[in-house]
């Protein structure tokens, strides 16, 4: 049995806080979907063709990683792709109370499924893409922020 992991998250825009959480987990897993949760009733500041296409570009050598984008339960997107774990990054204990939270439901939803956390390392763990959003709304140079295959 293959060892998928499902990495779900908005990557509004993709960082190099999310780039660490799969560098460090790519050891662990056969395949990593980087999976870009649709929400009609968000209103998200970068398409969803924009994301796909800069995950894409810093993944584009790399047949380990898929990117993907689903709507509904995380959970359910696990089980229709065959993944038996959740990827999910922690910065701080903010992060892991929340994320908890979410783990110990999704195993309530399907008790087959392992959520897996990743600590960023401390060079990353301020980086959010809400704040790497607000210097770009700002007219701020993000590049230190964002993977260099990533032009916003």
């Amino acid at each position: 049995m293959s060892k998928i992991a499902v990495f779900p998250g908005s990557f509004s825009p993709f960082s190099i806080g999310h780039q660490s959480v799969v560098e460090k987990a790519l050891p662990l897993f056969d395949k990593i979907i980087i999976s870009i949760g649709v929400n009609s009733k968000k209103n998200q500041y970068f398409s969803i063709q924009e994301r796909m296409q800069w995950i894409e570009s810093v993944y584009a050598n790399n047949n380990k990683i898929e990117i993907k984008k689903y709507e509904g339960l995380t959970i359910d997107f696990c089980k229709k792709e065959g993944a038996n774990f959740i990827l999910r990054g922690l910065r701080d204990s903010h992060d892991f109370k929340f994320e908890k939270n979410i783990a110990q439901m999704n195993k309530d939803l399907d008790s087959s499924i392992e959520t897996i956390f990743i600590i960023t390392t401390p060079e990353v763990s301020h980086i959010s893409s809400s704040l790497i959003r607000d210097i770009i709304k700002n007219g701020g140079d993000v590049s230190q922020f964002i993977p260099k295959e990533i032009n916003i």
